[in-house]
């Protein structure tokens, strides 16, 4: 392919269908197409519906202990006032528009905040500060939900040293930018203290956005395969953005060696997580 053309290559719902349909029965197809109408739902709106309420005629999150907790609370804690509080959040907000294209500046500033609240999100940022902004935009029928994830240096920079972006935030953020086809337009980063006083990074992005999680334990070998492939698909995709593709291309060569020695590495793993798994119950029922 071209530089162009890799460049442009994108996996979409519907090359998704014209590429495997004659693959799948009719009824994993059904469930598919079920599939991306959720995920259409799964945006602001709905977000809405679920994470806030209205209260004296304004929509505020509801708080949820511990896994959402308004700011107020957390200001209360703090013993900050209302207007130390309101003044922390919009200088939050003022470092993470800096840091959008001119265009989606435009469009963020159309929007006014509402609330914010912390909230645990995902196994993989458990420990690491998540938090969730409410926006509306026109009206109260405009809403918003933007998340602010922590990010912290990557594991690798022990190895391959420190990365070039002074922000892990950024780092986070030009990472997906180069990798993904298409990514979230509010894709930003922020630096700021929080309410105990500590600087950290953030990259910021909408909370739903269309997003559409495949259900792995449900897949029928033969579906599992075409997932498989579709992973393999968009991760070749990233690489040959970000990375020289010829030369991964010549290092995998034209035999199945790597392929043979990710399936092994992947067993391997696979059982090590078994073994993790026993042994950790052996240990909690000796605890009992």
């Amino acid at each position: 392919m071209s530089n162009l053309d890799t460049w442009y290559a994108r996996l979409d719902v519907d090359s998704i269908i014209a590429r495997w349909r004659g693959e799948v029965s009719d009824e994993d197809a059904l469930r598919f197409e079920e599939m991306v109408r959720k995920a259409h739902s799964k945006d602001s709106t709905k977000a809405l519906n679920r994470l806030a309420r209205r209260v004296d005629g304004r929509f505020q999150i509801v708080s949820d202990p511990p896994l959402v907790v308004r700011i107020d609370e957390l200001a209360d804690e703090q013993g900050m006032s209302s207007e130390q509080l309101e003044s922390w959040l919009h200088e939050r907000f003022r470092h993470y528009r800096h840091s959008l294209e001119p265009d989606r500046r435009h469009l963020v500033d159309t929007y006014r905040i509402v609330d914010l609240a912390r909230k645990v999100v995902g196994v993989g940022s458990v420990g690491t500060r998540c938090w969730i902004a409410l926006l509306l935009g026109k009206d109260d029928r405009d809403p918003l939900f933007l998340q602010f994830k922590e990010a912290e240096k990557s594991v690798l920079e022990p190895y391959t040293g420190a990365s070039a972006y002074t922000n892990h935030g950024e780092r986070v953020v030009q990472g997906q930018r180069l990798l993904q086809s298409a990514s979230d337009i509010f894709l930003g980063w922020a630096r700021s203290p929080g309410l105990d006083g500590v600087q950290r990074d953030y990259y910021i992005r909408q909370l739903w956005d269309w997003k559409l999680s495949a259900n792995i334990e449900t897949m029928t070998p033969a579906i599992m395969k075409i997932y498989a492939q579709m992973c393999g698909w968009t991760l070749a995709r990233g690489h040959a953005r970000s990375g020289d593709r010829v030369a991964i291309a010549a290092y995998l060569g034209s035999n199945d060696a790597f392929d043979r020695a990710i399936a092994d590495f992947a067993a391997a793993y696979a059982d090590q997580n078994k073994r993790d798994f026993e042994q950790a119950t052996r240990s909690l029922q000796r605890t009992r």
